[in-house]
């Protein structure tokens, strides 16, 4: 994490109100860990729906840019399959369907701890020049 990133509301680790997620590159995916609290929540013990889409665009686009490239999110898309609990342990994991040129395909799903996926994504992410 560069300083110019450090209040990145998802993984920056000087935002006083982020999520602070650390992530990690596994067999060609992106994995993060997340227990969401009553902060984060919509409905009653269920996570906001916005928070769920940040996560998992965060695992995408995140996931291109932790291999050295500026790159923006151009497309999400999310699908909500169940509620995301509060309080719970999530695994947030994404990983690279496509390259073409300067755009990435991506897929991303947030798991709960018995493996199923409470929501999924896809993104197109595209390539930048960098600042």
């Amino acid at each position: 994490m560069d300083d110019r990133n450090s209040m990145c509301f998802v993984c920056g680790p000087n935002n006083p109100i982020g999520l602070k997620l650390a992530f990690r590159e596994e067999n060609e995916k992106y994995i993060t860990e997340f227990t969401a609290g009553p902060e984060h929540q919509s409905y009653d013990g269920i996570v906001h729906g916005g928070i769920v889409s940040t996560v998992l665009d965060e695992i995408m686009a995140g996931y291109i840019y932790a291999k050295g490239f500026n790159a923006v999110t151009a497309r999400l898309e999310v699908r909500y399959r169940q509620s995301t609990p509060i309080g719970q342990p999530l695994t947030v994991v994404g990983w690279i369907t496509r390259e073409r040129g300067k755009l990435y395909e991506l897929a991303g799903e947030i798991r709960l701890a018995d493996g199923t996926v409470t929501a999924d994504g896809k993104a197109t992410v595209v390539l930048v020049q960098g600042e």
